[in-house]
């Protein structure tokens, strides 16, 4: 498989991290429960990366497929009063990705990013490699150095 800006992100950085292929279905409801049913691993290990705007400015949520992102919570963790989801072409165009596929690793510009707590209950997790059908594997603080990432409770 070709390399992807997260996939380059990493390697630059020296990070270990395992890349993890499936056959992505687009029927799928949930690409992240798709993920973690088509690799085998618990739900809660499996990760997604949203893009919301705060205060009008874009931001970067990375929060367990199996929950919701509580909006409040990531206005706060990034000093804002009010978010909202962001437009998806805005956050395609932003970050580089395309829904389904955008990681939080190797992004077009750097968002502020907040990673929810529960990651680093894990020895490793699992996040969009940068496109549909590829995350990679790694340390969650590994994953929170690389994006320049706060952590905070910001799932439900």
């Amino acid at each position: 498989m070709a390399g992807t800006p997260a996939t380059v992100a990493l390697t630059r950085a020296g990070i270990t991290w395992t890349p993890h292929v499936y056959d992505h279905d687009p029927a799928a409801a949930s690409y992240g429960l798709e993920a973690a049913a088509a690799l085998g691993v618990d739900a809660e290990r499996v990760f997604k990366t949203l893009v919301a705007s705060v205060d009008g400015k874009l931001a970067v949520a990375v929060v367990p497929v199996t929950g919701q992102l509580d909006l409040k919570a990531l206005a706060t963790a990034v000093g804002g009063k009010r978010a909202e989801m962001a437009d998806p072409a805005a956050a395609e165009r932003t970050t580089g990705y395309v829904r389904g596929g955008i990681s939080p690793l190797g992004q077009r510009k750097a968002l502020p990013t907040v990673v929810d707590e529960s990651a680093t209950t894990y020895d490793t997790v699992f996040v969009s490699g940068g496109r549909r059908g590829f995350d990679v594997e790694l340390a969650p603080m590994d994953l929170v150095r690389l994006t320049s990432a706060r952590v905070a409770a910001i799932a439900r």
